[in-house]
């Protein structure tokens, strides 16, 4: 067996070193470029603008299931306000005005229910505006 070099040096007058530069160069630019693409939202933002997509999933049910603290419950479609500083949100129900619940809550984040369909949980207080006021325990969307 001979000793040979397993490394040997690079000639920098050859334009072998100028070509490992601008090779290891060019991949650095096509790896950035690759991992931009790919990182890239798959919705349109003129989609989420329109709310035909959401960032959040949006559990079925939520709360505490607990019929003793939340024992009345009631269903409809929410949305957002309340009446006259009572409630951040209400139920529409049929009926008219007259029938809607104006909902609060101190366990559950009722934001991403609103405009669907759901069935709460709660428990009833005194309101001086409105004609039901709640605190919403429990949240399920009905289909």
């Amino acid at each position: 067996m001979t000793n040979q070099k397993l490394i040997h040096d690079i000639d920098p007058s050859s334009g072998s070193s100028k070509l490992l530069i601008l090779s290891l160069l060019i991949a650095v630019a096509l790896g950035t470029v690759t991992g931009y693409i790919l990182s890239a939202p798959k919705t349109s933002n003129s989609a989420k603008e329109a709310g035909l997509v959401s960032d959040a999933v949006v559990e079925k049910s939520v709360g505490i299931a607990d019929k003793e603290t939340f024992p009345d419950k009631v269903e409809g479609m929410l949305k957002e306000g309340g009446i006259e500083g009572e409630g951040n949100y209400h139920l529409d129900r049929p009926g008219g005005v007259s029938q809607s619940v104006y909902l609060t809550s101190t366990t559950v984040d009722l934001a991403p229910y609103t405009g669907k369909k759901v069935r709460v949980w709660g428990k009833t207080f005194q309101g001086e505006k409105a004609g039901w006021l709640m605190d919403v325990g429990y949240v399920e969307i009905l289909k």
